[in-house]
């Protein structure tokens, strides 16, 4: 992991196995996830793979092979470590950028699609590979949140039938944030992130947890509990700095606070 201004920057780095998970590399970024929530140090996360792909999923050999030899409970506590990965993206206060190369199938897929940003270039391709495994397609969350971020339709297609989906049309569906030049993502992900930075965190913060929150919410309670993350806010520097910068005519120097 490189750290600098704010900003984390993680890289999958079992290239020639296309990045694929390990139980290690799973229980890693669980962790790593839950150390900088804690620390609040870092202000924006740039989650990439090296090598050819994003991240072809749970290697084959080191994660599939081993399951066949695990009993229930084994595997139901595997299976909830997975999904504690997505939890972690999902709930970390800060804004994690995923950037896209090559391929991003199985739990690669999911995890870039559990952050709040996806950012690809041309070759990027997504892949929900589950059901041709012989495994439901909802794994890891991913049937909860990809309805949301491409509607029922386009997910039920992709989570069902686990077919490729490639830069184009995953900007067209919704899937991706950006398409970027050939070999660019990785560059435009830094961008993004170093502004996420030196932005207000608090506010960021509280905009991922709403977005999170409000998902299952009915509109009134929804409408209540922006009210009172306003009212918290507004007692808060940054709101006051705005307005100092404003009245000064200056750039606000944002706190976090």
């Amino acid at each position: 992991m490189d750290r600098r201004d704010g900003v984390a920057t993680v890289t999958l780095d079992r290239p020639e196995k296309l990045n694929a998970l390990t139980f290690g590399a799973y229980a890693d970024l669980r962790d790593l996830l839950a150390e900088l929530s804690r620390e609040r140090s870092v202000r924006a996360l740039v989650l990439g793979g090296e090598g050819r792909g994003f991240c072809s999923g749970g290697d084959v050999d080191e994660i599939i092979g081993a399951t066949l030899a695990m009993d229930t409970a084994q595997l139901l506590d595997f299976n909830r470590m997975t999904g504690q990965v997505v939890r972690a993206l999902r709930e970390c206060p800060f804004p994690v950028i995923a950037a896209v190369h090559g391929v991003a199938a199985g739990a690669g897929a999911v995890i870039a699609l559990a952050a709040d940003f996806r950012i690809a270039d041309p070759s990027a391709r997504f892949a929900f590979l589950f059901t041709r495994v012989g495994l439901s397609g909802g794994d890891m969350g991913a049937a909860y949140l990809l309805p949301r971020v491409v509607g029922l339709g386009h997910a039920t297609r992709l989570l069902m039938l686990g077919e490729q989906v490639r830069a184009a049309e995953a900007e067209r569906i919704g899937l991706l944030s950006e398409v970027t030049e050939e070999g660019k993502a990785h560059v435009r992900a830094a961008e993004l992130a170093a502004h996420l930075a030196a932005g207000p965190a608090l506010a960021y913060a509280q905009t991922k947890a709403l977005l999170t929150a409000e998902l299952d919410m009915p509109l009134a309670a929804s409408v209540e509990l922006d009210a009172n993350t306003q009212a918290l806010l507004m007692n808060g520097e940054d709101y006051r700095e705005f307005h100092a910068a404003f009245t000064g005519k200056r750039p606000p120097r944002w706190k976090g606070r």
